[in-house]
This record gives C-alpha cells, structure tokens and sequence, in this order.
C-alpha cells in the first residue's frame, strides 16, 4: 500500500547540531503509527519537521505522494495534514466556539464547528467560555477539534497526553483510535508509549536522533529489549 506520509533520510536540528541522523518511516492510510523513546532523543523534534517548524532540514518529507519538504506550515494544512502540539495549542483568550471558527479554509465553518460539539460533547456546554479558563482535558479536546475542524486525512500528534490526568489520558488516546475510522491517518509521539503503542499499528523507537527499533505494535509490546530500554514494563 502507497504511504499517505513519508519521511526519507531526515537530518536536521536547531542550528549547527543535527538532532535528527538519517529519519527514515512512513505512516499507511488508516494506520496510526506512535514514535516512542526517551526524553530528549528527537521524537519531538520529527513532528516538528515534518510540519515544516524545523529551522534546518535535510532529506524529504512526501504527502500523499507530492513532496512537501520546503512547503510553509500553511501549505501543509490546506494540503489535508492536522497538527496538535505539545503546548501553546488553543487560543486562550478567545472562546472555545471562535477557537473553532477561527480556522481559515473551512466550509460550512458553522456546521462543521456543530460537528466538531458532537464529537466532543464536553466542548459543547463550554463554548461561550474563554479557551484560558478550561481544564487541561478539555483544552487538548479543543486542540483536536480545531485540528479536525479542515477534515484532515493526516494528523501529527505531538505528546497528546502530557500533563493529563490518567482518566483523561485514557478519553485522549480513546479519541486517537477512533480517528482512522473517519479517514484520518495517525503519527503520534507520545512518553506513554506502553498506551499509545496499544491504539496503534506501528510503532518507531528512537534514540540519540535515530530509529533504535520499529515494527508492529504488538511485536514491540512484547520485545524485551524494548521494554527494557524504552517503552518500559508493566
């Protein structure tokens, strides 16, 4: 099956060091694939380039088969790419509904934004409040429904459940696997990895700016030296 995304011989980083050493992964349409490893060993770092956010790049990043290695963030998101980051992911001091309807290129931004409440119903009884005033939980719902509001076929998810609570994490992660059933592929970083491998098809293991492991998600659940180095037990 052709990637809907592709990341071929990726280097790059944030002046003259190279965080990122020779990235290589793709993501099947319908498939959510999680990127897992240590604190500091460039997962992070991945979605940021792939979303063009990476001040220096080497190698190519595709979308459905159309290179987009040079292509402005913008150009990524009309292009069909959703994109939720770690922070800074709402517009805190406007309204959970202008949150929504804020984001250009939307049609029937109304009806969609009616959509996006059925979704998450928690958004809905709190669309006239200031997105600064919500909890963490439903900020990140708001995060992903911002996100969702263009129908993305693409979504890059970086560290999704930071800060939650257990409870919440697991109504985010619940949120992620229903997403392929709407026709949105899924690449996610995530810290719980043991979780987000158990939603997805994939996984990738990084270390030191490289993939240490990858495979099926299954496999590396019950890979010992993955458990061990960078997933960690049960």
């Amino acid at each position: 099956m052709t990637p809907i995304f592709e990341i071929a011989g990726l280097t790059g980083g944030y002046g003259e060091i190279d965080i990122l050493k020779g990235i290589d992964l793709h993501v099947a349409p319908g498939e959510i694939v999680t990127i897992a490893g240590t604190n500091g060993a460039g997962k992070s770092t991945i979605i940021k380039a792939a979303m063009g956010l990476l001040p220096r790049v080497a190698g190519s990043v595709r979308f459905e088969a159309h290179d987009i290695t040079r292509e402005r963030v913008e150009t990524r998101l009309k292009a069909g790419i959703g994109y939720v980051p770690q922070v800074a992911n709402v517009f805190a001091s406007l309204s959970v509904h202008d949150n929504l309807l804020v984001v250009q290129g939307v049609r029937d931004a109304r009806r969609r934004a009616e959509a996006m409440y059925e979704m998450f119903p928690a958004l809905a009884a709190h669309r006239r409040r200031r997105a600064g005033s919500l909890s963490g939980g439903e900020r990140q719902q708001l995060a992903f429904a911002r996100a969702l509001m263009r129908t993305p076929r693409m979504m890059l998810l970086d560290e999704p459940t930071a800060a939650l609570s257990p409870a919440l994490v697991d109504e985010i992660f619940s949120y992620v696997a229903r997403l392929p059933a709407a026709g949105t592929a899924v690449l996610m970083v995530e810290q719980r990895a043991r979780q987000s491998l158990a939603v997805s098809q994939r996984g990738y293991i990084i270390d030191q700016g490289t993939i240490a492991m990858q495979g099926d998600a299954a496999s590396l659940l019950t890979d010992p030296a993955a458990a061990d180095l960078f997933i960690g037990r049960h």
